[in-house]
């Protein structure tokens, strides 16, 4: 008679192992995890305002995807934020007049240049709906603060997408 006897180390380990295989094999990715072209491993990131919220969060998912950040040469892919502009607009009102909803919306343009080619423009749109209630004003606030700054991470990731589905050749 066969005597199977597994620790239960090497039990653990053929799981873990059989997890992994199985994530690898069916295309499973870290969020914010992309393959970005190699020849776009390097490319410059030009900006209006290169202090901004977006511009910092651009450079910060760039390097977390590997891609070193270069000085505007010859030869070298550009990523260039046009222009970010966030709007209000009123969705409701209550019975007394007061905006009851507001809709957010987050507009990036940005566009791309590879070197002997025309630059592609991109744009990016979100849209956020909030309540507001006028005797909760300071809660309001930082609500909205909030939302912005998610609206600014997603247009972020956004545009590392685009960096990822471009056609290089």
């Amino acid at each position: 008679m066969l005597k199977l006897s597994l620790s239960v180390k090497q039990l653990m380990f053929a799981l873990l192992a059989l997890v992994v295989m199985t994530s690898a094999g069916c295309g499973f990715q870290l969020q914010g995890s992309y393959s970005i072209p190699p020849e776009l491993s390097k490319l410059s990131l030009e900006s209006s305002d290169k202090y901004s919220e977006l511009s910092r969060l651009v450079r910060e998912r760039l390097r977390l995807n590997n891609v070193g950040i270069e000085e505007p040469a010859k030869g070298i892919p550009r990523l260039v934020l046009l222009s970010d502009t966030l709007e209000r607009s009123t969705l409701s009102l209550y019975p007394t007049g007061n905006v009851a909803e507001y809709e957010l919306i987050y507009h990036v343009r940005f566009a791309v240049s590879l070197p002997g080619k025309e630059a592609q423009p991109f744009d990016v749109e979100i849209r956020r709906d909030y309540l507001d209630d006028p005797r909760t004003a300071l809660a309001k606030s930082r609500e909205m603060e909030l939302l912005v700054k998610e609206m600014r991470i997603q247009a972020a990731d956004n545009i590392i997408q685009t960096l990822a589905a471009i056609e290089v050749n």
